[in-house]
Parts: structure tokens; sequence; C-alpha cells
């Protein structure tokens, strides 16, 4: 396939920005743990909740996971070669995984590749949440090609991490906390 028809989505956590009401999220996660208890779908309340924390206004100061993400997003885009690219979150925050597919259907991709930044097996997002959007997103849409780019090679991930160790080790004024 050619870079047109590609797509990349980073997919991450996502965070509850500051100044948002905690009583809500509160309320939004007890009726996520309900439903999903249940087997259900979302109801009108959890949905209407998860839009509105979804939407609420955010700066890097009261979201810097967002930030963090977009940051990370912005220095894995170039090494991509044109294809789509695009940020999603799986909860708390815009666009969703399946929003983001989507708006790069919309825009020509044929070929997505979905990548999250959670490295570890047993998250429910990676393991569980992700892989259900991209069922029901391949039962929609049948002629597009979606692959989830997890589990990760621990290996690779812990020598990557043995790398930035050693290099904070040899520079601690520089890089490390």
């Amino acid at each position: 396939m050619n870079n047109g028809t590609r797509g990349v989505v980073l997919v991450g956590h996502g965070g509850i920005p500051k100044g948002y009401p905690s009583d809500r999220v509160t309320r939004l996660k007890r009726l996520e743990a309900q439903r999903r208890a249940a087997g259900m779908p979302m109801s009108e309340e959890e949905h209407d909740l998860d839009q509105q924390i979804r939407q609420w206004p955010r700066t890097p100061e009261t979201d810097p996971y967002q930030a963090g993400l977009e940051l990370l997003a912005a220095h894995l885009k170039p090494l991509m070669q044109g294809a789509h690219f695009s940020t999603a979150y799986n909860e708390f925050c815009a666009p969703t995984l399946a929003e983001a597919i989507e708006k790069q259907i919309a825009d020509g991709a044929k070929d997505i590749t979905v990548v999250s930044t959670m490295f570890t097996p047993g998250g429910s997002h990676s393991e569980y949440e992700i892989p259900e959007d991209m069922a029901d997103l391949r039962k929609a849409h049948p002629g597009v090609t979606l692959t989830y780019a997890w589990p990760f090679d621990l290996g690779k991930v812990a020598a990557m991490l043995a790398e930035h160790i050693t290099q904070c080790q040899r520079d601690p004024a520089g890089k490390g906390v």
C-alpha cells in the first residue's frame, strides 16, 4: 500500500483534566463499572458524562498527560513516512479510538495500524478494550485493514529502558529527574 492509504493511530490512556468536577468522574466510573458487570451497552447518562469529560477544555497545564502524548506523537509522526497519523485516547479525552479511525478512513486510509503507549501486559485497555473496539470497526469497515501493533516485544522495551537508564546515569544533571 502507498503511504497515502496507510494510517497510524497512537492511542494513550487519557487523563482527567485539572478542574473537572470530581463528583462527575466518580459517577462516570460507577456507571461504567455497572455497565461492564451487567454486559450492557452504555446508558445515556454514562454517554453524556463521557462526552462532557472528553470535551472539557484542556491546556498543557490542566492536562499534562494529553500534552505528553501529543509531544510523543510529534516525534513519531515524521517517522511514519507520510502515513495518515492521529492520536486517540481510551478514556477521559477526545478523540476516541473509533473517532480517530473513522476520520482516517474518511480521509482515505485503507490500512491502519493502531499502537498503544501501554507497553506491559495486564491492562484492560490494551488487552480487552482496544481489541474489542477494533473488532467492531473491522465489521463496520470490511474493506479496511486494521492492525493492532500489540503486545510489545518486552525484550525490546527492556533494551530501550536500559539504554535510557544508561544515558541518565552518564548525565544525571541532564535527562534524569
